[in-house]
């Protein structure tokens, strides 16, 4: 089985558009995605890790399918004591 491996990061998005009024100028969210490089991961601490797995988690059915047949979360210390999170891909 194919796989690639992924980390967690999360992204603060700052909506600019003034072209599109429905978006929002200055509207702020924060979104989950994944990179193929741990040097993008997000650190977490320990008391906030779960609750963004449980959030990615809970949303994997939207990004399974075609060649990509699933997932696996792991979690990973690092030296100061926070956690990123590697993320497993399976494809075929």
């Amino acid at each position: 089985m194919l796989v690639n491996e992924l980390y967690l990061a999360v992204l603060p998005i700052i909506h600019i558009s003034t072209d599109v009024p429905y978006m929002g100028f200055g509207l702020t969210e924060q979104v989950l995605t994944l990179f193929p490089s741990k040097d993008f991961a997000t650190a977490f601490t320990q008391g906030e890790v779960d609750t963004y797995i449980a959030t990615f988690q809970n949303r994997l059915h939207y990004i399974t399918g075609g060649s990509v047949e699933g997932y696996r979360i792991e979690k990973e210390n690092t030296p100061d004591g926070r956690v990123i999170v590697r993320v497993i891909q399976r494809v075929r």
